[in-house]
């Protein structure tokens, strides 16, 4: 059985407009995009779904959005929940692989647009074009672009 590793990302109530963003910087497809109204409603016998501290999420929050990616990569987030923190995204970093340079340099671009470059793009010993920043949505991103063969 295959394994596959989707990064799920959760936004402080602007799902809907990074996943339109990234939609266009990323050449991809938004699958899905389910607020909290479209979700069914609960079985009588069991109390509707609240986020922490007890409160419900407006239902125009997002509570699952996927966007598919050229190649079939997917990206999958939602919006915080009412009453749990958000503290931005710590620790992580997204990778992206291209086989031209040319792929690397546009979505480097779109991604940097409002952003903060923190490598540019380079050469490197593993790919032709190498660089890192992090978009206007506090998400950070590594760009390859052209692998080169090691050994």
């Amino acid at each position: 059985m295959a394994t596959t590793l989707t990064p799920y990302l959760s936004f402080p109530g602007n799902t809907r407009a990074v996943f339109a963003d990234y939609a266009q910087a990323l050449g991809g497809k938004i699958e899905a995009m389910l607020s909290h109204g479209d979700m069914p409603p609960p079985p009588a016998d069991q109390t509707p779904p609240e986020g922490c501290a007890g409160m419900a999420p407006p239902a125009d929050a997002i509570m699952h959005a996927c966007l598919s990616l050229p190649g079939g990569a997917m990206l999958m987030a939602g919006d915080v929940p009412p009453g749990m923190p958000f503290d931005g995204m710590k620790g992580v970093m997204l990778a992206l692989q291209y086989d031209t340079v040319a792929e690397a340099e546009r979505a480097f671009a779109a991604l940097a647009d409002g952003g903060t470059v923190t490598m540019p793009l380079s050469p490197t010993f593993w790919a032709k074009t190498f660089g890192m920043l992090t978009d206007r949505h506090g998400v950070s991103w590594a760009i390859n672009g052209e692998p080169i063969a090691l050994g």
